[in-house]
């Protein structure tokens, strides 16, 4: 059986191994065009390898999460080689906005777009042809003697026939069930008889719907026996939550996620977060530095409004902005509650007197968010993420639903933006578009949001 714990082992070691092709792919693409002016007088002599190996600062740790955000790694003997290619080719499209980024932000040199060239040919191959030598060898060695593991399944048989019936085509390949024994109607002593019988290492219990005393039994003579006990724990149902375990104070635990877990793909999100707010704030320091003194004459009061907004899990923090109200707005936010436009404990309105004439054109594009970089920057936000409630609309808040977008880290962007704020009145909507951004999260997705976000802001459809 494909455990969890095994994927993960797999997967890693899968990511490593294509963290080394693709970095033998860049050698081996240097090799080819530094040597062809041997061969031919049209090409210049190029710079070293060591004049490339920035390229690889981005290529181990960016490359194998971005394969993984794209499905590379999903169930690959599942796949046609066609749709491996397009999840490569996918990756490295990505992979050169990526480098084009670093180029521009760090000035960094290309010292031959030759080797860029032949290496967008040589990595895809060399990826392809390792997944598909792999899925070879893994399905002869399915057809293989004693390949397979020999498992022992215990419970109660509806519950075995349905996790038997789960089974993909990579588990059915290294897992054989030797024999099933019910432990609600046949003693403990069957089970371990069956033990000896067929000399199993592991022992898959179906049966959460046993008195527990009894499954405590079984897994008691497993422990005796010197065999692993593994417990089918869906027999707590949950519409939205993941389960998973971990261990607390040298306690067992059945943990239920509904949020991302702490993954390779998170810490890259976080990487990106931080280098994509500094490079923003290299580059639009001008128009920061523009705005703040357009702020400054146009009214009187800070360039900068702060205000407390709810954070991750509702922690508060100081999110930064370019003031866009005259400086008594909060003293007559109470005078327009009856012209509030959106339904729910958020406070919209689409004419606000309370904004200055500065304001609305800094609204319309967005531009009076851009000092939340330094919230990305300070690690209170990311570049996408649900947008951010002040406190007194977070208390508000009525449904579980409402709550669970603050399970993760509030963000600059987010597809309540991209789909057009102005159409969005009910905020029910907008916590389902959250909640779909929660539950469907990845890199890739990230990528299109900032992507989508641009033509949203430059079209003055821009963000709260």
């Amino acid at each position: 059986m494909m455990t969890g714990r095994r994927r993960e082992i797999n997967l890693q070691l899968n990511q490593l191994t294509d963290a080394v092709l693709l970095v033998f792919s860049l050698w081996l693409a240097h090799v080819t065009r530094y040597w062809a002016p041997i061969y031919t007088d049209a090409l210049d002599p190029i710079a070293p390898f060591s004049e490339f190996l920035w390229l690889i600062v981005i290529l181990i740790p960016f490359g194998p999460p971005l394969l993984e955000a794209h499905g590379y790694y999903r169930y690959p003997t599942q796949k046609s080689a066609w749709r491996s290619l397009r999840e490569i080719l996918a990756t490295g499209l990505w992979m050169a906005v990526l480098i084009a980024g670093c180029v521009l932000g760090f000035k960094l040199e290309v010292p031959s777009r030759m080797v860029f060239i032949e290496f967008a040919i040589i990595a895809p191959i060399l990826l392809l042809t390792k997944q598909r030598l792999l899925i070879l060898w893994q399905n002869a060695q399915g057809h293989r003697e004693g390949f397979r593991e020999r498992v022992l399944m215990a419970g109660v048989p509806v519950e075995m026939k349905r996790l038997v019936e789960r089974f993909n085509d990579e588990d059915a390949t290294r897992i054989e069930i030797v024999e099933q024994v019910d432990i609600e109607k046949r003693p403990i002593s069957d089970l371990v008889q069956a033990l000896h019988r067929h000399s199993v290492g592991r022992v898959v219990f179906a049966g959460g719907h046993v008195h527990l005393n009894r499954i405590q039994e079984a897994i008691a003579a497993c422990e005796i026996e010197g065999v692993e006990a593994w417990l089918a724990a869906d027999f707590i149902r949950t519409s939205i939550a993941r389960p998973s375990f971990d261990a607390l104070a040298n306690c067992p635990m059945l943990v239920f996620r509904s949020t991302p877990d702490l993954s390779w793909s998170l810490m890259v999100k976080a990487i990106i977060d931080f280098f994509g707010a500094l490079i923003l704030v290299i580059l639009l320091s001008p128009i920061l530095a523009a705005i703040a003194i357009a702020v400054r004459v146009t009214s009187p009061g800070p360039v900068i409004f702060k205000q407390l907004r709810g954070g991750k899990h509702g922690k508060p923090f100081s999110m930064l902005k370019f003031r866009s109200m005259y400086r008594d707005a909060e003293q007559r936010r109470s005078e327009l509650e009856a012209h509030n436009e959106m339904r729910g404990p958020v406070f919209k309105v689409q004419d606000d007197p309370r904004v200055t004439p500065l304001g609305k054109f800094l609204r319309k594009y967005s531009l009076d968010e851009l000092p939340q970089i330094f919230n990305v920057l300070a690690g209170h936000m990311s570049l996408v993420g649900p947008r951010p409630l002040p406190l007194y609309e977070v208390e508000k808040f009525e449904s579980v639903a409402q709550r669970r977008r603050l399970s993760v880290k509030p963000g600059l962007t987010c597809l309540w933006q991209i789909s057009g704020r102005n159409d969005v009145s009910d905020f029910g909507d907008w916590v389902r578009l959250d909640l779909k951004y929660i539950d469907s999260w990845s890199i890739w997705l990230d990528i299109k949001i900032l992507f989508k976000t641009i033509p949203a802001v430059l079209f003055g459809t821009g963000a709260k």
